[in-house]
C-alpha cells in the first residue's frame, strides 16, 4: 500500500506491506532510484515478511529537504517511517547509496536493526579522486541535469544485449528522470562526505550479508569480499554475470540468496 507521510515539512513516499507476527524487511534504493528499483523482490519478500520501500530525500515521489542530504538524515527519515508502525527491529536492505543510509542508521541505531544486507554497496567512503569526481557531476547536472541522468544511467549496466536488460535499462531511466535537478545535487553532495563505516561493519550487533557483482564497474568485487569478512558474521553471494545492478542482470540467483540469507535471521 502506498503511503504518504510528512516529515520536517516535506513528504515521504514509500509503501508498506505489513502483517502482525512478521519480520520487517526495509528496501533502500540508490542514487536515481526509487522504490520501485525493488517491485519484483517486493512480490516475492511479502510472501513471507513485511515489506518497507521507502523513496529516499530528494527521490521520486520524496521532496527535497535541504541542498545536501546526508547520510545521517536519510537513516533518521527511515526511523521516522519506521517509527510511524511501531516497528522496533528490521532488516536494512540496501542498494549502492541505500547500502550508505542502511549503514549510517546502524551506527546511530544499532537496537533497531536485525540484519544489514549491503546490496552492491560498501562500508568505505569516498577517495579524493572520487569527491572531484562529484564535484565535476554537479557541476553537470545543474546545467544539463537530464543529459548526466542518460549517461549516467546506461554506464552502470555491464550490457543491454537481451530485451529484458534493455527493457530494465529504459525502465531504471524512466525512474532515474523522476528525480529532480535538487535531489540530484543534494544526494552527490551527501554521498560526497559520508564517513569512511567500516568500524560501524565490523561491529554491526547483527548478521551482514554482501550481494556483490563480479562485473561491478563502481565497486571491485575483491575488495567488498575482504569488507565482508571483517565481520564475524558477514556472507556474501558473488554473482558472476552482475554489475552494479544485480537485481536486474542476475535477477532470480540475487533474489534466492537473499531470501535464504532473509530466512535464517527468524
Amino acid at each position: 500500500m502506498l503511503k504518504e507521510i510528512q516529515y520536517k515539512g516535506i513528504k515521504v513516499s514509500y509503501e508498506a506491506r505489513l502483517k502482525k507476527g512478521r519480520s520487517t524487511v526495509v528496501l533502500l534504493h540508490g542514487f536515481l532510484e526509487s522504490k520501485k528499483i525493488w517491485e519484483s523482490y517486493t512480490k516475492e519478500i511479502t510472501k513471507k515478511h513485511n515489506v518497507i520501500a521507502i523513496d529516499l530525500l530528494g527521490h521520486a515521489m520524496t521532496e527535497c529537504l535541504s541542498y545536501v542530504h546526508s547520510m545521517e538524515e536519510m537513516a533518521e527519515q527511515v526511523r521516522f517511517v519506521l517509527k510511524q508502525h511501531d516497528i522496533r527491529k528490521a532488516i536494512l536492505v540496501g542498494h549502492s547509496m541505500g547500502g550508505y543510509v542502511a549503514l549510517a542508521f546502524t551506527e546511530k541505531y544499532p537496537d533497531h536493526i536485525k540484519g544489514l544486507c549491503l546490496f552492491n554497496s560498501s562500508a568505505f567512503a569516498d577517495s579524493e579522486a572520487k569527491k572531484l569526481d562529484r564535484d565535476r557531476a554537479i557541476r553537470v547536472v545543474k546545467k544539463y541535469h537530464e543529459r548526466f541522468i542518460s549517461e549516467a544511467i546506461p554506464n552502470l549496466f555491464v550490457a543491454t544485449n537481451t530485451p529484458q536488460l534493455r527493457g530494465a535499462l529504459q525502465r531504471t531511466l524512466r525512474i532515474a528522470l523522476q528525480t529532480p535537478k535538487q535531489g540530484i545535487i543534494a544526494a552527490l553532495e551527501g554521498m560526497k562526505i559520508r564517513d569512511n563505516r567500516e568500524i560501524v561493519l565490523k561491529f554491526a550487533p547483527c548478521p551482514v550479508f554482501y550481494v556483490i557483482g563480479k562485473q561491478d564497474k563502481l565497486l571491485p568485487y575483491e575488495q567488498l569480499i575482504e569488507q565482508c569478512q571483517y565481520h564475524e558474521q558477514g556472507t556474501y553471494y558473488l554473482s558472476e554475470e552482475g554489475g552494479h545492478l544485480c537485481f536486474f542482470e542476475d535477477a532470480y540467483p540475487c533474489l534466492t540468496a537473499l531470501m535464504n540469507w532473509i530466512g535464517k535471521l527468524g
